[in-house]
């Protein structure tokens, strides 16, 4: 029999994104703050709920070639992007949010404590048998998983290869332009594209928010999804975009952070969680 996922039962009690300080998040030593967080602000979990608590879980997973290792493939973006999401995370929602995050093995038996996963770049993504095994399981026990940050048709057929061994017998859907993940909580446009830092700072110039070096396919942002027998979303798949770049470097200019991280980044991952968490 399968072990259920522990799902946190979190309202949303949102407050506008406008006036959102910029740099709140920003990486950076602070005299007399915690260098490990690179300045970001920390909280207290309330003692009387320790599992009651929102965690951000990052999948540390093997890339073709690169294995385990850091500075690339699951590890992009980290530890700032993990930082600053839960930062606002707590600022903006009712969640009770870790305020550390977390990164977890898909083999580890405490992934069903996690409600959300997040894997990024999964490009080159590689999979153990193992690995397959155990997000199927986690995926169909009530497990959600949210993918991000891959570019231009050789990376999806990468993902779209690997996510298959797990899933073989089910499609992979094109969210709608009215899916709920673009107005759930927050309206957003339909979707949205999000540059990394230098082609976001870059398009207030020339306007090109993709990443041309990864074409071809790599101009249009896609949502796609994969749902159980009953129509829960099981795995949101953001590709063509990078919702992790503006989390990261909403701290690196202000431009960026107005234009991507603020109207894009976080309304949009809000959305996620709470569709996720509701259905």
């Amino acid at each position: 029999m399968n072990r259920p996922v522990r799902i946190t039962v979190c309202l949303l009690g949102l407050l506008t994104l406008a006036g959102l300080a910029w740099g709140q998040g920003r990486r950076g030593f602070r005299r007399g703050v915690d260098p490990d967080r690179y300045g970001v602000p920390t909280w207290e979990v309330h003692p009387t709920m320790p599992k009651d608590t929102f965690t951000f879980a990052r999948i540390r997973y093997s890339s073709h070639g690169g294995g385990r290792a850091w500075g690339g493939g699951w590890s992009t973006d980290y530890r700032d992007a993990d930082l600053n999401l839960s930062l606002r995370l707590h600022q903006l929602t009712s969640f009770t949010v870790d305020p550390e995050g977390l990164v977890i093995e898909l083999t580890d038996p405490a992934l069903f404590d996690y409600p959300f996963i997040y894997i990024v770049e999964p490009g080159r993504l590689d999979f153990s048998d193992e690995e397959v095994a155990a997000l199927q399981r986690y995926l169909l026990s009530g497990g959600f998983l949210m993918v991000d940050d891959f570019w231009g048709d050789f990376e999806w057929e990468n993902f779209e290869h690997e996510i298959k061994r797990v899933f073989p017998g089910r499609s992979i859907n094109d969210l709608p332009e009215t899916h709920p993940i673009f107005n759930a909580v927050l309206k957003l446009p339909p979707h949205p594209q999000i540059p990394n830092i230098r082609q976001g700072w870059q398009s207030q110039f020339d306007g090109v928010t993709w990443e041309e070096e990864k074409e071809p396919g790599a101009r249009t942002p896609h949502y796609r999804g994969i749902f159980d027998d009953k129509g829960r979303p099981m795995v949101i798949i953001c590709h063509n975009t990078d919702l992790g770049d503006g989390w990261e470097q909403e701290g690196a200019n202000e431009y960026y952070f107005r234009e991507f991280s603020e109207k894009i980044a976080y309304p949009l991952v809000i959305n996620i969680l709470f569709y996720s968490m509701t259905h």
